[in-house]
């Protein structure tokens, strides 16, 4: 499919972090500290950045955020507001909290009898880990300085590039705790695949000049890069520091986004 080559520029420069993210997937899968206890921190901390993390930062969270302003917009449907973004929004949500519930399902599979169940509100006492506060901060800053390219860059960086799911899929029919992990990232991984293709395919049609492609490109690579600490932090350190020096300097064949699945 055509796209830029500034678009394509963008992507040649993240796609070796995106890799990097999958490594570390890959390597925690098959770490010899891996255990019951790690996979319900990780599921755990993913479910809270599920429920709590947003890309700009909103402290209301991913779903108290959105249903408030969708109470405040109801009024105002097909007088201003139009009832097509309404829907939208809707949608949107519904796919969220399902992502939510797929790894709800799993944390809780792997718990047990007795020991306490996942909950939005038992998620919010879950203590943030530095690196992630680290990312969070960063976009916030972001958002603040560099305004709309700021935003394109916190959304074009939130998924990376979807590694979590894909490399979870990978784990079916391994059986017991593996097959879990591999049924909730299935069901988020079609989901997240859309809003990624969206979201990079639609760049193309922002308008960019070259000098917001430029500015758009560095802070791409600033956030995936603080991306990898907070994910190998997220799984208990499975990359030694060393290796992720080495990802950081390109040593690695990059992840190069799938242009001619997008263009279906």
């Amino acid at each position: 499919m055509a796209v830029s080559a500034n678009l394509r520029t963008l992507i040649e420069n993240v796609a070796p972090l995106f890799a990097g993210e999958a490594e570390i997937f890959s390597t925690y899968w098959d770490a010899p500290s891996r255990s019951n206890d790690s996979d319900k921190l990780w599921i755990q901390r993913q479910a809270r950045k599920e429920v709590w993390d947003t890309p700009l930062g909103d402290p209301r969270g991913l779903f108290v955020g959105p249903i408030e302003d969708l109470l405040a917009d109801f009024p105002s449907i097909d007088e201003g507001v139009p009832r097509a973004g309404i829907l939208d929004r809707l949608e949107v949500l519904y796919e969220e909290f399902s992502h939510y519930c797929a790894f709800a399902d799993a944390y809780d599979a792997l718990c047990a009898p007795g020991e306490q169940r996942i909950s939005p509100s038992m998620l919010k006492e879950v203590p943030d880990w530095s690196e992630n506060q680290a990312i969070g901060a960063r976009r916030a800053a972001i958002k603040r300085d560099h305004g709309a390219i700021g935003e394109r860059a916190c959304f074009f960086t939130e998924g990376g590039y979807c590694t979590l799911f894909s490399e979870g899929i990978r784990l079916k029919g391994r059986g017991g705790a593996d097959d879990l992990i591999a049924v909730a990232c299935a069901k988020v991984y079609d989901d997240e695949f859309e809003h990624m293709r969206k979201g990079i395919l639609g760049l193309d049609t922002d308008g960019l000049v070259d000098s917001d492609w430029d500015v758009l490109t560095t802070l791409s690579v600033e956030l995936q890069r603080l991306r990898l600490p907070m994910r190998n932090a997220q799984f208990g350190y499975p990359v030694p520091a060393s290796r992720i020096a080495e990802i950081f300097e390109g040593k690695i064949e990059p992840l190069m986004f799938d242009f001619d699945r997008a263009a279906g």
